[in-house]
């Protein structure tokens, strides 16, 4: 019934994709802080999946195709498609929280199966209608596209990790199939895409366009191929190459955020405060702290075999925890929020990708008033998500409860914000 009162508007579509996203990592943050208030272990538990299912999907799906249509026309985006993957996306939540609270790990390797099957189509588009080297021309396409092959292997590791529990004594799954190596690798796509936003509507804008090309195009080898190398030698328990990985990424990631910084110091300078941009340097500086302690993580590491649980000695289990913390409410999450506050006013301000096409995708679109707001909501999100480190580091559970209730009702001002903007507009 609703697909058939629907407008057809891509403006539609990202109005619903601001809903639903924002609502899920909401509801995850409330559920992660509800189980640390109660004890509750089913809670804990499931926090987790409704992030990387719901956000994880959605994201990749929804915004990430907006970023490469917007390079590639041809690309096309049909809204009554894009509706179908939000509702497919809304039913794999309800089944993967039954799931989980009835220990049924088939339904689990059945919402995997449903996500892969719901990728490949998606997948399939891209790859008949770019060529690859089409496709290897644009730095930021390759960040993107990538992060589609990446979504697909994630939720392949959903489907595995389920079965593996549904038949633990069948030799068939790999070892390293566990609940962590499928957080880890499902929070990876997301990462990539925001490497490609940071490249086209920043550093590709730069006077040394070439070098700046350049360099990106040697971060992305360097980035996704170094993930790659870096999921091995977890898997070998080889020590010494994850801490040479590791630390070649950290020293990347503190160039890219000198580099941002100095860009966004030029910019509020020549041009106005956006919002956005802010949102986009904080993600890097937790970027930066999500490096540092899964540094501290890999040298508590040595000695614990990959699958152990809990993966440190539980006196150190605070680096782990600020560890996966400070990547998926940190540099996940504000930079998402940050991307969001530039594409979904676009597109519904002319209902199309023109506005992302142009040079005015930085310009002012929003007020004023929704801006100041946008700063606000910022400096609240980065005194809870500071308060959530320290409450792991603490061990402090009325910190760490507090620190998430605030961080999810924070989140979903995102909603009223942009919501608010866009009737105001109308």
């Amino acid at each position: 019934m609703i697909l058939r009162s629907f407008d057809g508007k891509l403006s539609t579509v990202a109005r619903l994709f601001l809903s639903i996203s924002v609502i899920v990592i909401t509801l995850a943050s409330f559920l992660g802080a509800g189980g640390v208030m109660t004890g509750n272990h089913f809670l804990l538990k499931l926090h987790p999946y409704i992030f990387f299912i719901g956000f994880g999907n959605i994201a990749i799906l929804i915004l990430n195709r907006y970023l490469t249509a917007t390079i590639y026309p041809e690309l096309k985006i049909d809204p009554l498609k894009q509706l179908r993957y939000i509702y497919t996306i809304i039913l794999s939540l309800i089944m993967i929280i039954v799931a989980v609270a009835m220990e049924w790990p088939l339904l689990k390797a059945l919402t995997g199966l449903m996500l892969m099957i719901l990728v490949i189509g998606p997948l399939q588009e891209i790859f008949t209608t770019l060529s690859i080297p089409k496709i290897w021309k644009e730095v930021s396409v390759r960040y993107y596209i990538f992060d589609v092959l990446f979504l697909l292997n994630a939720n392949l590791g959903l489907f595995t990790l389920g079965l593996k529990e549904a038949f633990p004594h069948q030799g068939l799954i790999p070892f390293f199939v566990t609940q962590s190596s499928y957080f880890l690798g499902s929070s990876f796509p997301l990462s990539i895409s925001v490497m490609g936003f940071l490249y086209t509507y920043a550093w590709s804008k730069s006077t040394k366009r070439e070098l700046v090309k350049r360099l990106f195009s040697l971060w992305f080898y360097i980035f996704v191929g170094g993930v790659l190398l870096f999921l091995i030698v977890i898997l070998a328990g080889y020590y010494l190459g994850m801490m040479i990985i590791s630390h070649i990424l950290l020293f990347g990631v503190m160039a890219l955020f000198g580099s941002f910084s100095l860009y966004l110091y030029n910019f509020f300078k020549k041009s106005f405060h956006h919002p956005a941009l802010a949102f986009l340097l904080s993600g890097l500086a937790l970027l930066f702290a999500t490096s540092a302690y899964g540094i501290m993580n890999i040298y508590f590491l040595k000695g614990i075999a990959y699958g152990t649980v809990p993966p440190l000695r539980i006196d150190r289990m605070w680096i782990y925890h600020s560890h996966t913390h400070a990547a998926l409410l940190g540099w996940i999450t504000f930079s998402f929020i940050g991307m969001i506050y530039i594409v979904l006013p676009a597109i519904v301000r002319s209902d199309s990708l023109d506005l992302l096409r142009s040079d005015s995708a930085l310009s002012p679109i929003l007020g004023e008033a929704t801006r100041k707001k946008a700063f606000r909501q910022l400096t609240i999100l980065l005194l809870s998500s500071t308060a959530i480190m320290l409450g792991f580091f603490l061990e402090n559970t009325i910190l760490l409860s507090i620190g998430g209730f605030v961080f999810g009702g924070s989140v979903y001002f995102l909603n009223i914000n942009l919501l608010s903007e866009f009737h105001r507009r109308v």
